[in-house]
């Protein structure tokens, strides 16, 4: 298969029926919590930024109180700092929940500014906004003060508070996507935040043009492909990131490889490939990769994590929430749904202010942070 090219073809035909779609979306509520978490599948872990990305799913699905719901809870156990730990248990008997990993990692934190503004832009309502707008301040409050002076993120912070060593380029462009989303929410409430701008602006051009800057994972496809669909990258550059990794993490007829050594495909990376070629115009290709993954499809609506096609095997054997958001995400993308867009074809996000380039010594502003 030849590399991305920019198309202007819809992608509309391959997405879900409103009947898949509102199957995919109970099989997500079916896993959520009285509290509003929700867990990888009924019984498991919760982590803030699947969660996220689950409850975006419910929104996708029309479930907006259950969106709410899962938001809400956030609030709840959020840290006197801002974080979230990284995962947490929750008990359906008595409604609470106890943590299971007590690493605050940024990406996780930062991320509800996404799922806010998709919530805000779904349901035309700014009600939650206003409710959890101190909650996103304090999350973000918590981000920043792991940026490094080149514009990174340090990944994250362990239990005893001192910070990791290393900025993850993932969840670095994640982080950046999170910075747009708030500034857009900042925006819908007329409120300046000089801060955050800054930030995203040294971020975006740390992600662009400073990969000496990120551990090198080279084997994920996350890492391939996060800059484009965080927004870093867009244009030629976003083409030409992809067209060198494709033949590398896509498998024809499957899906995308989570890493490169590996004989598994799996459906959230898969999607989300699926989001930054539409974010870029090319819906063909997007649609392509998106029936591609329908393989994982199980009866209930549910979405099997992955694929190990050396072995004919699903695996792990489990039907992820948040591997279902990500479908819907990608369905309601293609299908061209307002608020889906907004926020990952990401054209009228806000990207900061142009004062790279006074900041780093070593290069100009490049052409696709503008």
């Amino acid at each position: 298969m030849s590399g991305p090219q920019q198309t202007g073809t819809s992608g509309a035909d391959a997405a879900l029926s409103p009947e898949d779609l509102a199957a995919t979306g109970a099989s997500i509520a079916a896993a959520q919590l009285p509290t509003g978490a929700i867990p990888w599948f009924p019984g498991g872990q919760i982590d803030p930024w699947d969660h996220v990305e689950a409850a975006m799913g419910l929104d996708v699905a029309g479930r907006h109180d259950a969106a709410r719901a899962a938001y809400r809870w956030l609030r709840t156990v959020q840290n006197a700092d801002g974080s979230w730990y990284r995962g947490y248990r929750g008990s359906t008997v008595d409604g609470g929940s106890t943590v299971d990993d007590y690493v605050t990692e940024a990406n996780f934190t930062a991320y509800l500014a996404v799922g806010l503004l998709h919530h805000t832009l779904s349901t035309e309502d700014d009600s939650l906004l206003d409710e959890l707008w101190p909650t996103l301040v304090s999350a973000l409050d918590f981000v920043l003060g792991l940026q490094r002076p080149g514009g990174e993120i340090i990944w994250a912070r362990s239990p005893d508070g001192r910070p990791a060593d290393e900025a993850l380029l993932t969840g670095c462009a994640s982080m950046f996507h999170s910075l747009r989303c708030a500034l857009a929410l900042a925006r819908l409430r007329n409120e300046a935040q000089p801060d955050w701008e800054l930030a995203a602006a040294l971020l975006g051009h740390a992600i662009a043009a400073h990969p000496e800057r990120f551990s090198p994972r080279e084997r994920y496809s996350m890492d391939w492909y996060y800059p484009v669909l965080g927004g870093a990258l867009r244009g030629e550059a976003a083409l030409a990131r992809l067209e060198e990794g494709w033949s590398t993490f896509v498998v024809p007829g499957l899906g995308v490889r989570c890493v490169s050594d590996h004989p598994w495909v799996t459906g959230a990376e898969t999607c989300e490939l699926v989001l930054a070629l539409c974010a870029l115009g090319d819906h063909a290709r997007a649609a392509a990769l998106f029936t591609d993954i329908q393989h994982l499809r199980h009866a209930d609506g549910g979405y099997w994590t992955g694929y190990v096609y050396r072995d004919d095997a699903f695996w792990p054997v489990e039907r992820t929430t948040w591997t279902a958001g990500a479908v819907l995400l990608a369905s309601a993308m293609l299908a061209g749904d307002p608020a889906t867009t907004a926020v990952f074809g990401g054209a009228d996000l806000p990207v900061g202010p142009d004062q790279t380039a006074a900041a780093c010594e070593e290069c100009s502003v490049p052409e696709t942070m503008r």
